[in-house]
């Protein structure tokens, strides 16, 4: 579920032990930074995958990545399915910075590593009757939404374990893939904290690493100054 180790990649040659980051580069960001991060890793959420399937707009994957990140989602997988895609002018507005984002090639690879690490895959279909409120969120789940104009692949669908609708009212059959996701999110977001009191899930030495993560992406002369502190043999 976390994907990160203790010992963490500065350049191809060389990783650093977390608790290495948090000694020598916390001091060169402002206490006002330090907690910030220390707010936002508090509340992280990794058991919730958000999967995007085949999407062609970039400027809706840019559109749920930052709805994800600001709910305190960081687990985002793309399956890049299609050859072509639509340029965006929307961006992400950093949120990629902050979330861990895993690409695939084909359904089948996410689907079976989902799988393996023990993720239930709810998708957003048509086809289903069943209302995303009355979906168990709490635990290990991946939200699958697909593209523009199919929505999620045979595939995918066949190999879901919860198949799910957004209810509408309304004359419109589907929402917008960007609207759909940010539906979802903040559903699940409080689903979690109902069920289980926190959307959070990180034990404290998973916080300790992302932090040290987020200190590097914060400071950006934070690789050349490790580098040059173990050049020195300051660092072992």
């Amino acid at each position: 579920m976390f994907p990160h180790a203790d010992r963490i990649p500065v350049d191809t040659h060389l990783s650093v032990h977390y608790d290495l980051i948090l000694q020598h580069i916390g001091p060169l960001l402002t206490p006002e930074r330090r907690q910030k991060i220390d707010r936002v890793v508090a509340g992280r959420n990794f058991e919730t995958a958000v999967v995007l399937e085949g999407i062609y707009d970039r400027g809706n994957i840019s559109a749920v990545m930052r709805t994800a990140e600001g709910l305190g989602f960081a687990n985002f997988h793309v399956v890049e399915t299609q050859e072509k895609f639509k340029e965006a002018n929307r961006v992400t507005q950093g949120a990629d910075k902050w979330v861990e984002v895993q690409k695939w090639k084909q359904s089948k690879d996410c689907i079976k590593a989902l799988k393996d690490q023990g993720y239930r895959i709810c998708v957003t279909t048509l086809e289903a009757s069943k209302p995303l409120a009355e979906i168990d969120f709490s635990g290990k789940t991946a939200l699958v939404l697909g593209n523009e104009k199919d929505g999620v692949s045979r595939e995918m669908i066949d190999a879901a374990d919860e198949r799910m609708i957004i209810p509408m009212p309304g004359f419109v059959q589907s929402f917008n893939i960007s609207v759909a996701g940010a539906l979802c999110l903040y559903h699940i977001m409080q689903d979690r904290i109902h069920r289980r009191g926190s959307n959070a899930d990180l034990s404290q030495h998973e916080q300790d690493i992302l932090k040290a993560l987020y200190y590097m992406r914060t400071q950006d002369s934070s690789v050349d100054y490790l580098k040059e502190m173990f050049s020195r043999g300051t660092l072992a």
